[in-house]
Order: structure tokens, then C-alpha cells, then sequence
């Protein structure tokens, strides 16, 4: 038996086993020290110091004052977590980031779980004694799904580490140094103009206002207040699961029913459940799946219900889309047959009908706006908004949505079974596909519903299922860094799948980038365990068995799934993304009707620097040059090519070469002599 490895917190002894630092044993011991830039299920960064605590010297050595998150605990240390040294830094350093912080509380969207508010209190600070910001940044909007204010900004990093640790994409990152240090997008462009997915777990880790999802509230209670419009309303299945923890119940507790009630106190004329169309996605998707398992054609097929997957494969591997499945979401499955459906039932028309979305994900909210899901230019959904949303909307009616007693969903779009319920969680959808997929393919009818290979919180699960068709190798993952591995493994040959689900955020949907902050594995664990819960409870726990579906497809989309009907209301395409995203250089903007197009094509996986490098290079060239009126200089982001110049219609080639510059030179030198001759 290895022997027992102890430490002293505040003069009391402390076991710790496998903690990764001091921060975690301290915690253990049931002491809460402050940290901003400190995330459990990230790297660790050391920035704030606010986790600053003192240890005992050994051998006549003095105490030595350390950052916990970033000291290793040792047997026999000796640990004290407040001195009056280390309170005077702790409250000195939360005074200067209030100092350079936007402090108009009231009105923050994380006004009421501000990790700064909660950290000022807790350390007493009563007055800022240094100078405050005097001028404000722009906020910068131009998302859809995030909105990013930097003058609350706190340089954490957490919202840089988790985009790159567990998105693998790093839409975001620092700047500069010392005093002018930032944390923006590539070349100070808007969130909505680089290769950000919209998957808001940048604004799911953030402690303060600086990252928050995009409110929409107002557009709502707009739509509500207006006697012309009839407001109808879906909810998503991992919001049953989240939406109660704001009011004080646990995570996991299914609050779908009072949520129903909440609703109809607010005004909305019927409240629907997007479970209905993820038992309509698993009809169409399964339905796939079967066919190209059948043809052995463009396997794996990858689900489509995550927007962020979608628009991640769509931008770093669009060579997959074709093994994405051509299915839409839920979320626009339902748009699209509630705005032919309803307009009959409910007695308006088409452009009166306006279709609310309660979403767990900020994504969604993206996916909602696309051309593409657009009639007449009216958007099938019409406005997104988040779990959190919702909760601020409820309480600014002084609805008290735990003592409400629950209502049930309008039928016909509100009836669902256990396998839309599902569609929440990582591993959900596949298990839903499956239980129809087996059926299907055996034509018995199945009577262990349960696949629970699929289930849990490991980010890559993996499941060989026996059919009467054949063997079936499935994967299902969470975090696209995770779904890249898995990919390139795909790619090389190194794992064969049939069937792959894809979900952006931890868990699945249950920890959206909408849903309430602050959630670890063991509150996802739960509200998992609370989706399983409701699949249980529900009367039927089979897609195929939900006889209104199959009643919606004989009387609006000509029978059932593979008609023309359902292939053009449920069905979508996708577009490469791989080298949409343009920074605009602002200074290098020409005015003559004729300019010199000079595009630095930046591959930000492989060399980002050298691209930054060159595009400040070739704007010193041209200002010394005195070509700024006749020159215009972008800058696109290309997730599959080499660094590269293009100059006018010539492409310069790869920017590695040790004559890159002189090439680049003297092609704009030739372009520029041939516009002005």
C-alpha cells in the first residue's frame, strides 16, 4: 500500500491523491480561493494571481508567496491561503481590473453571475483607488451568436484556451503586450468575420460581460406586443434540463411542463416541443443512413444537428461534406413545416406567423439567418434566443417558474417520443438513429431500446453493432478538436466507421453555449441523467412510432421520408467555407476607380505569424511607396492552403520561399505601373 501523502492547509491536514496543483487540493479542503484565468477542464495559464498563497520555507529558507493553480502539491507542505500581504495583492489587483473595466453593472447581460462582482465582494473592495478607462473600445457585434464587449474583458484567457483546447480552432487569441495587451480575433477583425463556429463556449467560460450570447430578447417581447402577428414557440430538449437550475432546482430536473406554463403567461399562442422534429431528423436521417449503408456509398455518414459541426466541416474539411448528412436540424426541420403547417391550423398568414426558438445553443442562432432557410427572404425561424434568455425574460415578469404547476405542449408539433428527447446529450441522436435503424433493418420490432455504448461523457465513444444487413462500426464525439482527430484518423485510413455523430460542445447540447454558466462534468453528468430520465417517462420511446409524424408526412410532405415533399422542406445544402473569411485593412483601402487587389491567404493552422508577418511587410512597402490610393490589401483565411500572395491575378506562390518578398515587390510594383499607365 503506498503511503498516505499529506499537506497542511491553514494548519489542517490534507489528503490529495492525483490533484494536478495546489488550487484543486486547497478546494478539497473546502477553502474557495478567487481565480479568474483557472478552468478545471483547461490548460493552465497562471495570469491572474489572484490564487496566490503562501508557503512555509524548509531548511532556514524563507515563505515563499505562489500562484496555487501553477505549484505542484508536495508531502509536508505547509500552506496558507490568507495573509494580509496576500489579501493587499488580491484586493490591488481586482482594483485595477475594475479600473480598466466598463463597471455599468445594472445593465450587463452578467450582471447577476459576474465572477469580478462575486470576487470584489468576497474580497471586500469598496472604492477603486486608481484611475478608470477613459476611453471605451467599440463593442464589437457583428456575430450573430456572440457578442464580444472588450472593455470587460479581464485577459483570463480562458476564452482563447478553451476555442483552441477544445474547439481546435482558435478564433480567438491575445495581442500586444504589457498595458496594451487584448484578447481579439485574428487582425482585430469582428468575431463575425473569421473562422469563429458560433459554438459560444468562449461566452460559456467567460467570468465577466466580455463574451455573452447575443440577446434577442427584445425582438420577442416586439413580436408579442404586436396584435397583428401570431408568436408560436419551440423548445429544445436540453433546455428542459437547464432551465430550472436558475430558479433553484437541480441540474437535470425536467422543468419542460412549467416552461410550457411560463410561456403561455407570457403571451406566446402555442408553445411546441423541437422534439417532434428530431423524431422527423431521425426519420429522414436513419432513412439515409440505411440507403448509403445499403450502396456502400460516401461512408461514414456524419449527423447534421449541430450547426457548429456543420459550419466547422463546412470551413477546415469541406472535402467531408459530402459524407455530412443533407438533413437540416431540428430546429430548421421545425421552421420550415410550422410555416406551411401552422398558417391553416392557427388562421393567419404565412408573414403574421412568427416562430420563436429556445435553444440551448448560440449556434443556432447563426444556423437561423442563413440565406438558405429563408423564404421570400422571411427566415423559417424567426428569432433565436437562449436558455438564459428565456430565464431573464420569465423573470421580468415576476413569473416564479418553480411554483408554476406544469402545462402540456399543443399538439400536433408537441407530441415527441423518448428518442427526440435524446437528441440533447452526446450520443443522443445516434441512439435514436439506432433504434430505428435496427427495426428497420431486421423488420422486428425492437424491444430494448437501449444502446448504451453510446452514452456517457467520454469526448470519443466507439460501438460495433450487429444488423441483419451487416456489421456496423459507430462513433460518437464531442469538441471538434476531438471530431478532427477523429476525422484525420479517417482520412489516413487509421479507423473505418459507418455512421459518426458530431456535437460541438461537451456533452452535447446539454452544456450549450446558451445554457447556464458555469457547468462542470458533474452537472452535465446530471443533466444527462435527466434527459435518460424523460426518455423513460415518455409514452413511446421509438422515433417511428410517433403517429403524428407519420401524419404530418401524409398530409404536407407526400407520405413519408424521400419524397420530393420531405426532401425539399427537410433537406438542406452545405457550401465551402475554406476561404470565405476576409479581414479588411481599414488603412490600405484605396480611392482610385482602379486598385491593385493584393490578397495574403493566411492557412492560420499551420502559420499564422508568417502571414501576420508578411501582411505588415507589404504594408510598409506600399505606404513607403506611395501606392496607398491604388492598392487594396485583404487578408483570407484559408483553412487547406499553404501561405501564399496574390497580386492583382497573379499568385505570388508559397510565402516560405527566401525571394517571397522581392517576388511580391515587384509584382505589385507591375500591376500598379499598369493601372496608372
Amino acid at each position: 500500500m503506498s503511503e498516505k501523502k499529506i499537506l497542511t492547509v491553514n494548519g489542517h491536514e490534507v489528503e490529495f491523491t492525483d490533484e494536478r496543483n495546489l488550487l484543486e487540493v486547497i478546494r478539497k479542503a473546502g477553502v474557495e480561493i478567487p481565480t479568474f484565468c483557472y478552468h478545471s477542464e483547461l490548460s493552465i495559464y497562471g495570469a491572474c494571481r489572484l490564487c496566490l498563497v503562501e508557503v512555509e520555507g524548509t531548511g532556514g529558507r524563507p515563505n515563499m508567496v505562489m500562484a496555487s493553480c501553477s505549484t505542484a502539491p508536495a508531502p509536508g507542505m505547509k500552506v496558507r491561503t490568507d495573509t494580509k500581504e496576500i489579501r493587499a495583492m488580491r484586493k490591488v489587483a481586482v482594483e485595477l481590473l475594475l479600473a480598466n473595466h466598463n463597471t455599468e453593472c445594472p445593465t450587463c447581460v452578467r450582471s447577476a453571475d459576474c465572477k469580478l462582482q462575486a470576487v470584489a465582494r468576497q474580497l471586500g473592495v469598496e472604492q477603486i483607488r486608481y484611475k478608470k478607462l477613459e476611453k471605451l473600445a467599440p463593442i464589437d457585434s457583428s456575430s450573430p451568436s456572440i457578442q464580444r464587449d472588450p472593455n470587460k474583458c479581464v485577459l483570463c484567457g480562458d476564452c482563447v484556451r478553451v476555442c483552441a483546447e477544445v474547439q481546435g480552432i482558435g478564433a480567438i487569441h491575445f495581442a500586444n503586450r504589457g498595458s496594451n495587451a487584448k484578447v481579439v480575433p485574428a487582425f482585430g477583425a469582428g468575431l463575425g468575420d473569421v473562422e469563429c463556429v458560433n459554438c459560444g463556449q468562449c461566452a460559456a467560460v467567460c467570468p465577466t460581460g466580455a463574451l455573452t450570447p447575443k440577446q434577442d430578447r427584445d425582438k420577442v417581447w416586439k413580436a408579442l406586443y404586436d396584435p397583428t402577428k401570431t408568436v408560436v414557440v419551440q423548445i429544445a430538449p436540453a433546455v428542459r434540463v437547464a432551465v430550472g437550475e436558475m430558479f433553484g432546482a437541480q441540474p437535470g430536473e425536467n422543468y419542460a411542463g412549467k416552461l410550457v406554463a411560463a410561456l403561455k403567461l407570457m403571451g406566446f399562442k402555442h408553445v411546441y416541443d423541437t422534439c417532434f422534429s428530431a423524431d422527423m431528423t431521425i426519420f429522414e436521417e436513419a432513412t439515409e443512413f440505411i440507403e448509403r449503408y445499403t450502396k456502400k456509398e460516401n461512408l461514414p455518414l456524419f449527423t447534421s444537428c449541430c450547426p457548429a459541426w456543420v459550419k466547422y466541416c463546412e470551413t477546415y474539411f469541406p472535402e467531408m461534406l459530402p459524407n455530412v448528412s443533407s438533413c437540416r436540424s431540428p430546429q430548421a426541420m421545425f421552421g420550415s413545416v410550422a410555416k406551411k403547417v401552422l398558417p391553416e391550423q392557427l388562421g393567419c398568414k404565412r408573414e403574421d406567423l412568427v416562430v420563436v426558438s429556445i435553444m440551448p445553443c448560440t449556434a443556432k442562432k447563426f444556423e437561423a439567418q442563413l440565406d438558405k432557410f429563408k423564404v421570400d427572404g422571411i427566415p423559417e425561424t424567426d428569432i433565436v434566443i437562449t436558455t438564459s434568455e428565456i430565464q431573464r425574460m420569465i423573470s421580468s415578469l415576476g413569473i416564479k417558474l418553480n411554483e408554476l404547476e406544469p402545462e402540456a405542449f399543443d399538439m400536433p408539433l408537441g407530441f415527441s417520443t423518448g428518442a427526440g428527447v435524446i437528441f440533447g446529450t452526446s450520443g443522443g441522436v445516434m441512439e435514436a438513429a439506432l433504434r430505428y435503424v435496427v427495426e428497420k433493418v431486421s423488420g422486428e420490432t425492437l424491444t430494448n431500446v437501449d444502446f448504451k455504448a453510446v452514452r456517457g461523457m467520454d469526448k470519443v465513444k466507439e460501438a460495433t453493432l450487429q444488423t441483419p444487413v451487416g456489421e456496423v462500426n459507430i462513433a460518437v464525439v464531442y469538441g471538434l478538436a476531438s471530431a478532427k482527430t477523429l476525422i484525420e484518423k479517417i482520412k489516413k485510413g487509421e479507423a473505418k466507421y459507418d455512421f459518426v455523430e458530431v456535437m460541438a460542445c461537451p456533452g452535447g447540447c446539454i452544456s450549450g453555449g446558451g445554457q447556464p454558466i458555469g457547468a462542470t462534468n458533474a452537472i452535465r453528468a446530471r443533466r444527462q441523467a435527466g434527459m435518460y430520465v424523460a426518455d423513460k417517462a415518455a409514452q413511446l420511446q421509438k422515433s417511428q412510432d410517433n403517429y403524428l409524424v407519420s401524419k404530418c408526412y401524409e398530409e404536407h410532405l407526400g407520405g413519408g421520408p424521400g419524397s420530393h415533399e420531405a426532401h425539399e422542406l427537410l433537406h438542406t445544402t452545405y457550401q465551402n467555407r475554406s476561404q470565405v473569411f476576409d479581414a479588411k485593412i481599414p488603412a490600405m483601402r484605396g480611392t482610385d476607380a482602379k486598385r491593385v487587389s493584393i490578397t495574403v491567404t493566411v492557412c492560420a493552422e499551420n502559420n499564422a505569424e508568417l502571414g501576420e508577418k508578411y501582411v505588415s511587410d507589404i504594408s510598409d512597402y506600399v505606404n513607403a511607396k506611395g501606392y496607398v490610393s491604388a492598392v487594396d490589401l485583404d487578408v483570407a483565411f484559408s483553412a487547406m492552403h499553404n501561405e501564399c500572395v496574390v497580386v492583382g491575378s497573379q499568385s505570388v506562390g508559397d510565402l516560405a520561399c527566401d525571394c517571397a518578398m522581392k517576388k511580391i515587390q515587384a509584382a505589385i510594383d507591375e500591376e500598379v505601373a499598369a493601372i496608372r499607365a
